[in-house]
């Protein structure tokens, strides 16, 4: 059985080329594959391997005082779903190249998928605003599946999304506005644009889709959710779409 691990964390990182390099060596050494990116602001990694692999390299991730809180959503499959192992320096973990984008000290304002379920159960939040579920994603992904009733938009990639927001604001403004992504990183990022941006009325999903998947399951979603790997998508189970024996 394959453990499949995916995170991310924002910190600030001195000298990503190092952090990288270390990184590389720990997950080649334990026979790891799959992607780590790591910028100035922070990493983000989908990484699987044997449990026996996993689990050390998850230790000491988390020896290093940047990472002890990272938040870590484990799921399972028969075969490797990575062809590979890359580990590579970007500028931003995930692009977006808007101002604001970027914790500094502080994160977005976040609902928890128990609440989350809860509000969707009663149609509205505890202050009885109705609830609206954006999507970060892009078109290929939410043809997976999505939250039942979300706001969707028409983009191809991460960068699109201000622009295909702009007509929605107004419309928007009566609502408690909670953005949602696979694992709550881009819909982090949207949210902390989206409110320095003048939104103020907007959450992040903590753990975006996987955690919501891991902690209530299905509850108001429909279909799956699109993963960047050969298991293409994940039920609310975490079980995968593709896993040949």
């Amino acid at each position: 059985m394959i453990v499949n691990i995916a995170a991310y964390h924002f910190t600030a990182i001195d000298a990503p080329d190092v952090l990288a390099a270390r990184l590389r060596e720990r997950a080649q050494a334990l026979s790891l594959r799959g992607t780590v990116l790591v910028a100035a602001e922070g990493i983000n990694l989908f990484l699987a391997g044997a449990d026996g692999a996993i689990a050390p390299f998850v230790d000491s991730l988390k020896a290093d005082a940047r990472f002890a809180d990272i938040r870590i959503k484990f799921s399972r499959s028969q075969a490797q779903p990575f062809a590979r192992l890359k580990v590579k320096v970007k500028p931003e973990i995930i692009s977006f190249r808007r101002e604001g984008s970027t914790p500094q000290g502080h994160r977005a304002p976040s609902v928890e998928p128990a609440t989350l379920a809860r509000w969707l159960q009663q149609g509205h939040d505890d202050e009885r605003r109705r609830v609206v579920m954006l999507d970060t994603r892009n078109e290929q992904e939410i043809e997976y599946g999505t939250f039942a009733g979300a706001l969707t938009l028409p983009i191809r990639k991460f960068t699109d999304l201000p622009q295909a927001l702009a007509p929605h604001r107004e419309s928007l403004q009566d609502a408690t506005v909670v953005s949602f992504c696979t694992g709550g990183i881009r819909c982090e990022k949207a949210a902390l644009w989206m409110r320095a941006d003048g939104m103020d009325n907007v959450l992040q999903l903590d753990g975006g889709i996987l955690g919501y998947f891991e902690q209530v399951g299905g509850q108001g979603y429909d279909g799956r959710c699109f993963v960047f790997d050969e298991r293409v998508a994940l039920d609310p189970e975490l079980k995968p779409l593709v896993d040949p024996a």
